[in-house]
């Protein structure tokens, strides 16, 4: 048993599911924000285009529960939420692959080899040259990186 509490407490601190609680967190109050939207913008918006009255004219069915109107506002609610969320993912993942770009280049800075340079006019030369190419000046002892 102290094993498994162990295995739990270990998978429980791991940096992604914490992520993932904030995430889902975070979720739940834009999901708010979104209900709060259709129920107060998009649904009146709906009643005026389908002719008014209390309830959502025309997306009722008389006599009955189905509610057309509350469904269709489900399906906005859904879109935006999904829209969102999409632009998010998309921004980081843009990020991480910028990030590592970069990190990319860092290393293969640090990998190149360093180029010997004439003392004279500071244009780059072959490693042993004892003369520069372009200056024809004198490198005593050779050029070395």
């Amino acid at each position: 048993m102290k094993k498994f509490a162990s295995e739990f407490k270990e998978f429980v601190m791991r940096g992604n599911v914490m992520d993932m609680a904030v995430g889902v967190i975070i979720g739940g109050a834009f999901t708010g924000i979104v209900t709060a939207l259709t129920t107060n913008i998009i649904n009146p918006l709906i009643k005026a285009i389908t002719g008014g009255g209390t309830g959502i004219s025309g997306l009722v069915v008389p006599g009955t529960e189905i509610d057309f109107g509350a469904f269709i506002s489900a399906i906005i609610n859904f879109l935006i939420v999904a829209l969102i969320v999409f632009m998010l993912v998309k921004s980081v993942n843009k990020l991480e692959h910028a990030a590592a770009k970069l990190t990319k280049k860092g290393e293969e800075a640090a990998e190149e080899p360093a180029i010997p340079v004439c003392p004279h006019c500071l244009e780059e030369v072959k490693e042993g040259a004892t003369r520069c190419p372009h200056c024809a000046g004198e490198i005593e002892g050779g050029a070395k990186a």
